[in-house]
């Protein structure tokens, strides 16, 4: 592995393009993009306040940034570096903004979710969608990006509009058996939306493209419900987590639970292997020591090391009792991700801050736990191969895969606390971000 010098940052902002050519990054309001390869610097723009959110288009030419407090766009393009654009929403202001699937149509929700504008870069015309509902994932794309499922409440009841994004015309337009829809969002392979209530009801509808109501699941009535939901890759499965700490699987033929995934804070089973991580201060040879120490002999003789133990089950895992009396209460499974080639899930229950769980989906059954000794900040899956990259915010990565598991400290002065990770389209590095800095790993070939 090979780590890159730490490089500054503001907002957890750091982004590969979809065609893994460049890298974004931001610095208050400066956006830098540089070589994703060799990290030269390509460009550097100067938006008009400090940026609160970056993204790519799909064919990584142009690059959105948001500066929600102002209401305003600015967006840049790669290609001439001259050319800008920039929108202002003015006394309507701004919380959410995104690209279109074909990369040429901007998306801006206006404060208190009063409508959508649609932006358009080529012929600059401006259309309005109304309704938008305030919730957590309320605007889903088909993969393909031919349609847009959109959230909306009007007259207190939910309902679910499914557009062209050619035309912006409407396709559908269909009421949900919902209280409160908290978020909706599309299988892979663009056949089914499934939507999914308040936590207050545990309620998942799954519609087709003509608004047709597939199926509708409910596994408890009155506790906390949804959490959670991902489809794996392949739209054959749904995975749902809940407030009661399991997963449970659905399957694409009949829409009913095929096995459901428990979180126990003891694990007994021995087809179950435990990775805990352990902390180990290195030994010096006291004739290697010199006062005053160098800076390398002394760096070393304070950082403490990490690597995996292969536990004896039964093992415990450190387990958190949710404060029953505050909001958003850390219980449930809140973390799920399938990789890519559909074989593991990776999740991560709140009650069990500390460890990360990966079920092998071919055999239906836990497969690894990796026990941390930090709180997991984020996991994310190679886009190209069954391994799993966890941050703990420390300064180490820890990569998994059916080969074994590794931890590897960033090299460097300082301590970079690495809050959130990405793949790069090839699998073949990751961007590394902290509150401050980031910085880009790079696998060597035969690690890949």
């Amino acid at each position: 592995m090979n780590f890159s010098e730490l490089f500054k940052l503001s907002g957890l902002m750091g982004r590969f393009s979809p065609d893994g050519k460049c890298l974004a990054s931001c610095v208050q309001h400066r956006l830098v993009v540089r070589d994703a390869s060799s990290l030269q610097l390509r460009q550097l723009y100067t938006c008009l306040d400090q940026i609160q959110y970056i993204e790519w288009s799909s064919d990584s030419l142009f690059i959105l940034c948001a500066m929600y407090k102002r209401g305003i766009v600015q967006v840049w393009s790669l290609e001439q570096p001259d050319w800008h654009c920039k929108i202002d929403e003015g006394s309507a202001g701004l919380v959410a903004s995104c690209w279109s699937p074909d990369g040429r149509h901007i998306l801006n929700t206006t404060e208190f979710h009063l409508r959508i504008t649609v932006w358009s870069l080529c012929t600059k015309s401006v259309s309005y969608i109304k309704y938008p509902k305030a919730c957590q994932q309320g605007v889903a794309f088909t993969k393909d990006g031919r349609y847009m499922a959109l959230a909306e409440r009007r007259d207190c009841k939910d309902f679910i509009s499914i557009f062209v994004c050619s035309n912006w015309q409407l396709l559908r337009h269909f009421d949900t058996e919902t209280q409160d829809l908290f978020g909706i969002e599309w299988a892979p392979n663009g056949c089914v939306l499934a939507a999914w209530d308040t936590c207050l009801e545990y309620k998942v509808l799954l519609y087709s493209l003509d608004g047709r109501l597939l199926s509708s699941y409910r596994a408890y009535e009155w506790p906390l419900g949804v959490k959670s939901i991902a489809w794996s890759p392949s739209s054959q499965f749904l995975a749902i987590g809940s407030f009661d700490e399991k997963v449970r699987i659905l399957n694409h033929v009949t829409w009913k639970k095929i096995t459901e995934f428990d979180h126990p804070a003891s694990i007994a089973s021995k087809k179950t292997i435990v990775y805990k991580e352990v902390e180990k201060s290195p030994t010096v040879e006291t004739e290697r020591l010199t006062f005053p120490p160098t800076r390398a002999l002394a760096s070393s003789l304070f950082s403490t090391q990490s690597k995996y133990d292969i536990s004896e089950v039964p093992v415990s895992l450190q387990y958190v009792k949710p404060v029953a009396d505050r909001a958003n209460p850390k219980v449930g499974v809140g973390m799920l991700a399938f990789s890519a080639d559909n074989c593991f899930l990776a999740t991560k229950n709140d009650n069990i801050p500390n460890a990360v769980w990966i079920w092998d989906i071919r055999k239906l059954k836990l497969s690894v736990v990796l026990e941390q000794l930090c709180t997991i900040q984020c996991f994310q899956w190679d886009p190209c191969q069954p391994r799993l990259a966890v941050c703990t915010g420390s300064s180490r990565v820890y990569l998994w895969s059916p080969a074994g598991c590794v931890a590897v400290q960033v090299p460097g002065e300082g301590d970079f606390q690495i809050m959130s990770l990405s793949w790069h389209s090839s699998g073949d590095s990751l961007v590394l971000l902290s509150k401050d800095n980031f910085c880009v790993c790079y696998l060597e070939r035969e690690e890949v």
